[in-house]
């Protein structure tokens, strides 16, 4: 056996993994949701508070803190401040989530989809838990990821537009069997 298969199926594993270790995630943490709030949302809700998380974590915003209070509260507004981004974080890891449970439905609903498109979504899953492992580590260390929060909530966002796309298209392609259904059932009657 060569080096390559042993890596091959390392990494496969390692992707299993963590796919695994997202949905066991899932189901520990975070309220459940209905499918019909995973439909309204698409998973856009943490977008709307990313431009207070990253003031925030801005470093001239904690300078200007610096000189103007004491140690011990900018110590505390630290602390808050990263709380806030690991809440933030949260609501994109819940957002990614609830996509994922739509690109389950729109599987379920899609005949279509083959088994190259559903590992597309795990390795998508592996790649956000990558993602948000790194990130969320560095928030605990103290530290201020914000461009890879912004790459995160923009990865999140585009897979939003990805789904939103495939359900248009589902949508289309639902209207347009109902169409050629009813054509069907009214074409070979007589109309006396």
């Amino acid at each position: 056996m060569s080096l390559f298969f042993y890596l091959f199926f390392g990494f496969v594993a390692l992707l299993l993994l963590l796919f695994l270790w997202s949905v066991r995630a899932a189901r520990r943490g975070g309220k459940p949701t209905t499918e019909a709030s995973v439909l309204d949302e698409y998973g856009r809700g943490h977008v709307a508070h990313l431009p207070q998380v990253r003031q925030a974590l801005a470093a001239a915003d904690f300078e200007y803190l610096s000189q103007r209070a004491p140690q011990a509260v900018t110590r505390r507004v630290r602390q808050e401040r990263r709380r806030v981004a690991l809440a933030y974080l949260f609501a994109v890891r819940e957002d990614f989530q609830s996509l994922v449970r739509l690109a389950n439905i729109i599987a379920v609903l899609s005949p279509e989809v083959a088994a190259v498109e559903e590992f597309e979504r795990v390795r998508l899953t592996a790649k956000f838990a990558w993602r948000y492992g790194v990130i969320r580590m560095q928030l605990r260390a103290g530290l201020a990821p914000l461009p890879r929060l912004d790459a995160l909530s923009d990865f999140v966002s585009s897979m939003s537009v990805r789904m939103e796309t495939a359900m248009k298209e589902l949508g289309e392609r639902a209207a347009l069997a109902a169409e050629l259904g009813s054509s069907l059932d009214g074409g070979g009657r007589d109309a006396t």
